[in-house]
């Protein structure tokens, strides 16, 4: 399993390369925008082009760009529905220009409704989305649950795949949330049943990356709260058997975790690394 991080892109954007390849990340996930604003952010040509040059010789791949925080495909506000369609619109031409695998992001909330009153609304975006790009993937990440947030659960996400009819729509399976929705796991047996109803409901073909994050909630709890590896409630022996199994091996592995107690998450790419066979 090749092993990356989130990395920062602090001006100027090219440095990211240098950066990731300082962390020994064998592939990475990037914003290209504000996590926490609407508006776009211009990176100029010169650095995109500077960007792609550096990437030839440090061959960090795959580049998987992570939306903002404020998407939501659900939403009944006119502003924040189309802010979002937008928003997607702009990552997915930024990854076309800089080589990246695709967009992955996080669907939103119902805001009290049923998934199926705002089914047909997240397929319609998607497909608009998906119509306005040329070739990178459109990537749905499974959440951990929490209130309204769309998800969840592996039959929701194969709903809208199976509306959406794109093989340009693909997922990321993030540890932590996972584990929150009810998916242990942190056993053996707990991992096989996870992919086997992935399988079963969304297919593997459909997943191109991990998000290997621990969890410092308990199996269930519907809460975000990510962890170091090892130090939450997955713990080291069912990362090894993650990052190991013949089934996900071939897949990109990204640490999101920031750091804590004067730790980076560079420490929990160094553990998993050592976990590779």
């Amino acid at each position: 399993m090749k092993l990356g991080a989130h990395i920062s892109i602090s001006a100027p954007f090219s440095d990211a390369i240098s950066r990731a390849s300082d962390s020994g990340s064998e592939c990475m996930q990037i914003f290209v925008n504000a996590p926490q604003r609407w508006a776009p952010q211009t990176i100029p040509e010169k650095e995109i082009a500077k960007f792609v040059a550096l990437n030839k010789k440090a061959d960090i791949n795959p580049i998987i760009i992570h939306s903002i925080y404020l998407i939501n495909l659900a939403s009944d506000n006119p502003f924040f529905y189309q802010a979002s369609i937008k928003s997607l619109i702009d990552d997915m031409e930024k990854a076309e220009k800089i080589g990246a695998l695709g967009v992955n992001f996080h669907l939103g909330s119902t805001k009290g409704k049923k998934f199926s009153e705002v089914l047909d609304k997240i397929v319609v975006a998607i497909k608009m989305i998906l119509a306005a790009t040329e070739k990178s993937f459109l990537i749905l990440e499974n959440s951990a649950g929490a209130g309204d947030i769309i998800g969840d659960k592996f039959e929701e996400l194969s709903e809208i795949i199976n509306a959406v009819k794109s093989d340009r729509l693909k997922v990321t399976l993030d540890t932590a949330h996972a584990f929150a929705s009810g998916y242990n796991l942190a056993t053996d047996d707990g991992l096989e049943k996870t992919l086997a109803e992935f399988d079963k409901f969304i297919g593997l073909e459909k997943l191109v990356c991990l998000h290997l994050n621990d969890s410092a909630v308990e199996l269930g709890s519907n809460r975000d709260r990510h962890a170091e590896i090892g130090d939450g409630k997955i713990g080291l022996e069912a990362f090894r058997r993650i990052v190991n199994h013949s089934k996900l091996c071939d897949l990109p592995g990204i640490i999101e975790t920031p750091g804590i107690k004067d730790r980076t998450g560079i420490d929990s790419l160094t553990i998993l690394k050592s976990l590779r066979k």
